[in-house]
């Protein structure tokens, strides 16, 4: 799982720092997730979903697919 929140951000050249700042919190904070050192709160990977336009189960590695799911119609 951490290794693809680290693909994605490379993918996208972008740094530690500008992705902290996008998430709104710090460098070191961010970096943690990054090497496995923390677990990754809900909101944050629901955030990282979104920007990255992939699913939670791609950063989680419940799938290999990237694409997200389609939004759900109510």
């Amino acid at each position: 799982m951490y290794n693809r929140i680290r693909e994605l951000r490379e993918d996208h050249d972008l740094t530690q720092t500008q992705i902290a700042k996008i998430l709104n919190m710090s460098q070191t904070g961010y970096s943690q997730y990054e090497i496995g050192k923390n677990d990754i709160p809900t909101k944050i990977l629901i955030a990282l979903s979104k920007y990255y336009n992939t699913s939670v189960d791609y950063l989680l590695g419940v799938t290999d697919e990237v694409k997200p799911y389609s939004k759900k119609v109510s």
